[in-house]
């Protein structure tokens, strides 16, 4: 640890060391500590409600196909199109041996299964599954499926096989002269390959449809089920909910039916009814990732996995304005009407009788009983706040006016601060809504400085329900962030109600997103250090906060320093007039480009060249593109900018305080589509935003950009009027604590998190609590890069006891480390 790094933590070892150089030393050295922990377990601190935790299932990084739904076959009923993905065919994963031919005509299997295979007499058509190919293990059964026709009757042959050979014994299946039919066949497995291929040939000219592998050994319910090692990891966090199906699959998109009125659009949003009933009849669509859904894990698995896992249900519904970088509102009062209707009919899929119209669709898929929803959230992160509670203000009405015991669930924007938050919050605040959406992927800084987020929230307002937050990686340092964010989360649990890591799986092979919880490919699933963070909250939750303090971080000192940078981003813009003037008014750095750049160092993507007396970046697509110049070591200063957008689809960055180049700040205007500007702040590559307002930059129109740096505090000019300023001076805290009580076990949970790279020696007064000697500790402990992989696990939980507890005692938490201590009570 550096001399600085040693001199923040305030009361840790270097200032404890400072302060007892001139004494004698303590007759005993164990009671010198770094920290302190104080409990007071005669005061009564929040309720935790067993729901605290949850997890988000949304259909991102092939989380549905290809992932959690067991389905061995890509692409099974050949309704791929370039919609889903500028590079799909209706034959993509498919290969073709003679002739195969995809047809969309009256011949269909039903109308919402649009598309089917005409394959000729002695063709074939061989599949590639996922990842590396179709994963099967030796001695397992596999049940295969399909629909077919044949006007003349035909045989079909069915293989299994790899590289090697066969993976199966081959299988025959006579297709009779009539219409469309379901065949089935087993095969049992005859060794082990991630890479098998499954093949279909027919002797005569046959229509194939919803060719179908699934394993046998799936979780809890087959056919139709779950991938067992996804569904018991997911079912290991204990979470008390499960959030679905988005995020922004409910918020992009068209808002119409799946029907021949509105032309089969294929871009929809997630909407409920598409997902019901048998596979074969469910409607398909665009995924807003880039791929297909086929919605074989609709609403009714959703409902049953989490019944299975002992979750509480938490179903999304668009509220028809679209986000995500869409942004825009639908104005059709039917439409509205009829999505809140569908909504009405969601719950009562859920909850309603078997003899209700929509209990009885649920009843005859196989769930007779209620699914017992409680909550529900209309729309997810829309960036327009009063359009958007138009129409959740009518979506509230209707769900309340028929189920009043229903919680319906707002959100906030997309981000943990800005304009559109703060009106979406006092939107929410005066309309006295139940319960909160906020949503932020930050970097680990900002959430070792933000523990104390909810510490100021209204207690009685509306909760909020944390329903989307990482801390963009998946090192242990990131997972040591979100655990010290967490312990505020539950000091806070009586604002903050629910809580979910977002997003939960990722297929290593088709990433949209990342960091996740949980990585898979084919055949094998690993768990992130964020996992195995969140699985030991969620695990060790307790029933109600016991009032505890620490001792902690003082402000930061000294000045803001680093030197300057221009970048875009998916952007060409043009640079002029840049100049860094000190404090006193002595120049430092000037550039109006009438000559080379060559006092600029290219850190980032894109082409500069230096045209027409201005620093000018060409390439729209390229992103983060910056450029730097200056002496790190600069503060108290002045930069001025003249910036001048081109083409593209943003603004410009303006960046000071640059470090390197993962450490800096910069000024986004124009950014998030050229939607709003904001301030960001960049450490060690993670991103966090510090300031943020709506607001676009004109293609064109020359700016003039200014900002000052005096110590900690920055103002921002736009065209010399003030667009903003903040303050950079919360600590990043890297010892946080909290303390629950479990009554079901008459343990306290002492939760302590040490995100620094030397152990923390720490004292621990109970208050009296009369408690047993020996605790039981869950650690997690490893270097900061740390990463867990498919071949290695460098974070994992480690038990022990730990024999020497009392009323006051000291215990020493390691170096980069989360540790939970349950500690009985007489």
């Amino acid at each position: 640890m550096s001399r600085t790094a040693r001199w923040r933590l305030g009361l840790g070892a270097s200032a404890v060391l400072l302060a007892t150089a001139a004494l004698p030393a303590p007759a005993h050295a164990e009671d010198v500590t770094d920290y302190a922990i104080t409990v007071d377990p005669s005061a009564t601190g929040p309720k935790i409600d067993k729901t605290m935790y949850g997890v988000f299932f949304e259909d991102i990084n092939r989380a549905a196909d290809g992932g959690l739904y067991a389905e061995l076959v890509q692409n099974r009923s050949f309704e791929y199109s370039t919609a889903d993905n500028a590079s799909y065919t209706p034959l993509t994963a498919w290969t073709v041996s003679g002739t195969a031919r995809v047809v969309d005509d009256s011949g269909r299997l039903n109308d919402r299964n649009r598309a089917y295979l005409s394959l000729a007499a002695g063709s074939s058509v061989t599949n590639a599954g996922y990842n590396t190919g179709v994963a099967v293990r030796d001695g397992e059964k596999y049940d295969f499926s399909v629909w077919a026709r044949a006007e003349a009757g035909s045989t079909l042959t069915v293989t299994l096989q790899d590289a090697g050979g066969p993976l199966a014994d081959a299988r025959r299946i006579v297709v009779k002269k009539s219409g469309w039919t379901r065949y089935k066949a087993t095969f049992t497995a005859t060794r082990t390959s991630t890479a098998g291929r499954l093949t279909v040939a027919a002797d005569a000219a046959t229509a194939l449809d919803m060719v179908s592998l699934f394993p046998r050994d799936t979780y809890k319910h087959e056919p139709n089920g779950l991938r067992k090692d996804l569904a018991e990891k997911i079912a290991a966090l204990r979470p008390g909910f499960v959030r679905f199906p988005g995020g922004c699959l409910v918020n992009t998109g068209s808002m119409q039916d799946y029907s021949e009125g509105s032309g089969w659009q294929r871009k929809r949003s997630y909407q409920w009814k598409d997902t019901i009933g048998p596979v074969e009849t469910r409607a398909t669509n665009a995924n807003f990732w880039g791929y297909n859904q086929s919605y074989g894990l609709g609403y009714y698995e959703y409902f049953r996995f989490a019944e299975d896992i002992g979750a509480m249900p938490l179903p999304v519904v668009p509220a028809l304005v679209t986000g995500c970088g869409q942004n825009k509102a639908v104005v059709d009062d039917a439409l509205l009407k009829r999505h809140i209707q569908d909504t009405l009919d969601l719950i009562e899929f859920a909850n309603g009788p078997a003899t209700s119209e929509w209990g009885r669709k649920r009843a005859e898929m196989g769930h007779p009983e209620p699914f017992h929803l409680t909550h529900i959230e209309v729309g997810n992160e829309e960036n327009l706040p009063h359009e958007f509670f138009a129409r959740f203000q009518q979506f509230r009405a209707a769900v309340k006016a028929k189920y009043p015991s229903v919680q319906v669930i707002s959100n906030s924007g997309p981000d943990d601060a800005g304009s559109t938050f703060d009106t979406a919050w006092k939107l929410n605040r005066d309309a006295e809504v139940d319960m909160v959406d906020e949503h932020y992927y930050n970097s680990p800084q900002w959430f070792l400085q933000h523990n104390d987020r909810y510490d100021s929230y209204d207690r009685s307002g509306p909760k909020v329900f944390l329903g989307e937050y990482a801390s963009q990686g998946n090192a242990f340092k990131n997972g040591l962030a979100e655990a010290a964010f967490m312990t505020g989360l539950e000091r806070n649990a009586d604002v903050v109600k629910l809580a979910s890591y977002a997003p939960l799986l990722a297929n290593e092979d088709y990433v949209q997103w990342s960091p996740d919880m949980v990585w898979f490919n084919n055949h094998a699933s690993w768990n992130s250090a964020n996992y195995e963070v969140q699985k030991l909250f969620m695990t060790n939750v307790g029933d109600r906060v016991v009032p505890s303090t620490a001792t902690g971080t003082p402000s930061l000192s000294g000045p803001i320093t680093g030197a300057v940078g221009l970048s875009t981003w998916n952007t060409g813009a043009a640079y002029d007039d840049v100049k860094v003037t000190a404090a006193d008014g002595g120049t430092l750095f000037g550039d109006d480009f009438s000559g080379d750049a060559s006092r600029w160092t290219h850190t980032g993507t894109g082409s500069w060249t230096v045209r027409d007396g201005s620093y000018v970046q060409t390439d729209d697509t390229a992103e983060n593109t910056m450029v730097q110049a200056g002496d790190p070591s600069w503060h108290d200063y002045d930069l001025h900018v003249k910036a001048t957008k081109k083409s593209g689809k943003e603004g410009f960055l303006v960046a000071f305080g640059v470090k390197d180049t993962g450490n800096y700040y910069w000024w986004n205007l124009g950014g998030w589509n050229n939607t709003q500007s904001a301030v960001e702040q960049a450490t060690d590559g993670g991103k966090s935003t510090l300031l943020a307002k709506a607001g676009s930059v004109e293609t064109g129109r020359a700016y003039d950009i200014d900002i000052k740096v005096r110590g900690r505090q920055v103002t921002l000019y736009l065209d010399g009027k003030e667009w903003g300023s903040f303050t950079d001076d919360k600590p990043a805290e890297p010892f946080r604590q909290v303390v629950t009580r479990d009554a079901k076990t008459g343990e306290l949970i002492v939760k302590v998190v040490n995100a620094q790279s030397a152990a923390a020696r720490t004292s621990v007064d109970l208050g009296g609590a009369r408690v047993a000697s020996t605790a039981k500790v869950t650690t997690l402990a490893a270097a900061p890069e740390a990463v867990n992989t498919e071949t290695a696990t460098a974070v994992a939980p480690k038990t022990s006891t730990f024999t020497q507890v009392a009323g006051k005692f000291t215990y020493t938490f390691p170096a980069n480390s989360v540790t939970f201590l349950r500690i009985k009570q007489k």
